[in-house]
């Protein structure tokens, strides 16, 4: 079911691109694991879409959010720990940029985001049209004999 929504809905179409391809996966030559891609997570509410984006190690004045003609896009670096000598190395760092489609209508500046633990959390306002219209029940009244 969630995979069903995760289709459907234009703000949850990744345009995730993955920066240093050939580093990701044939590695530096040094044994080091590099092409950092952080884990998001996006939640509906009936208000917003919560997005949690996991970003360990990686400090906040190294993060960087941008809206542009409807992408949301979170781009940052992740440094390696360069303290000792390398014996094993699966931490992934490097630069990285994650792309989110916004939902037509969404007004960029209502757009907060937060960072705390690691987390970047980012809760973007849904436009007026596709908030749930509640209809109020009238008390037992027949809407068509009044």
């Amino acid at each position: 079911m969630v995979a069903t929504h995760l289709t459907r809905d234009p703000f949850l179409t990744d345009l995730r691109l993955v920066d240093d391809v050939f580093e990701r996966f044939f590695g530096t030559g040094n044994g080091r694991v590099t092409g950092f891609v952080p884990t998001i997570d996006v939640r509906e509410t009936a208000d917003d879409y919560l997005v949690f984006v996991d970003l360990p190690g990686v400090k906040s004045e190294d993060v960087s959010i941008e809206v542009e003609e409807r992408v949301l896009s979170i781009s940052g670096v992740r440094t390696p720990v360069e303290t000792g000598e390398a014996r094993l190395g699966e931490r992934p760092y490097g630069s990285f940029v994650r792309n989110l489609t916004l939902p037509q209508g969404v007004d960029a500046d209502t757009i907060t985001a937060d960072y705390h633990d690691g987390v970047l959390e980012l809760r973007v306002p849904k436009p007026a049209e596709q908030k749930p219209k509640r209809i109020a029940l009238n008390g037992g009244k027949k809407a068509l004999n009044r």
